[in-house]
């Protein structure tokens, strides 16, 4: 069983029917017991980081994702949830991400001269190949919605990026935790295999 964690966020929904369409038994859920139990969790989202991080906080759900992680559980995070997986935001200063892994998120310069936030396909890169791309190529494209990216502290948990004006860490990996920057669950056939690619891992 597949545990969507349930914070009020939005996009929840759409990452339930993809899970689903792939023929996964899936719980939106908030509830402590049940994500602990879990066979993989996932935090998707889409949002304000300090919104989240407050009803993250409020729901007591920060100490539950540690210990999931800590369990070893594989876990996923899809766009504001990546986001949340690091330290901070500068959506909001002075607000503790969940440090769960080490990096930053920043606003998209403003002298980029591109749209900001970015919204559409865009291709990707693999610098290091990670377990959620088994099977997919690079120059492949998926959908971002966003107006804030990763920085990770890391280079070796960086497993794919894009360009936007900058180099754009897209999704990292490191030991049981998951996450991608981009929408797999709208970014076709593609982001269907990621997360078919997820839910077929063995941590």
């Amino acid at each position: 069983m597949i545990a969507i964690i349930d914070y009020d966020a939005g996009n929840i929904k759409s990452v339930e029917k993809a899970l689903q369409s792939l023929g996964q038994e899936v719980v939106v859920t908030r509830d402590h017991d049940v994500l602990l139990n879990a066979d993989k969790v996932i935090l998707p989202g889409v949002g304000a980081f300090g919104d989240a991080m407050e009803r993250l906080n409020e729901y007591g759900l920060t100490d539950t994702i540690k210990k999931i992680v800590n369990k070893n559980t594989p876990f996923l995070g899809i766009c504001l949830g990546l986001q949340l997986l690091f330290e901070s935001s500068e959506e909001a200063p002075g607000v503790k991400g969940l440090s769960v892994l080490p990096g930053k998120i920043v606003r998209f310069p403003s002298d980029i001269g591109l749209k900001i936030p970015q919204i559409g396909w865009n291709e990707l890169k693999q610098p290091n190949k990670g377990r959620l791309f088994k099977g997919i190529d690079d120059g492949e494209f998926v959908y971002f919605v966003h107006s804030y990216y990763l920085i990770a502290d890391d280079l070796k948990d960086v497993v794919a990026t894009t360009e936007y004006g900058v180099t754009v860490h897209a999704s990292v990996e490191r030991g049981n935790v998951f996450a991608c920057q981009f929408h797999p669950e709208k970014s076709s056939d593609v982001g269907l295999k990621i997360l078919k690619n997820f839910i077929d891992l063995e941590v």
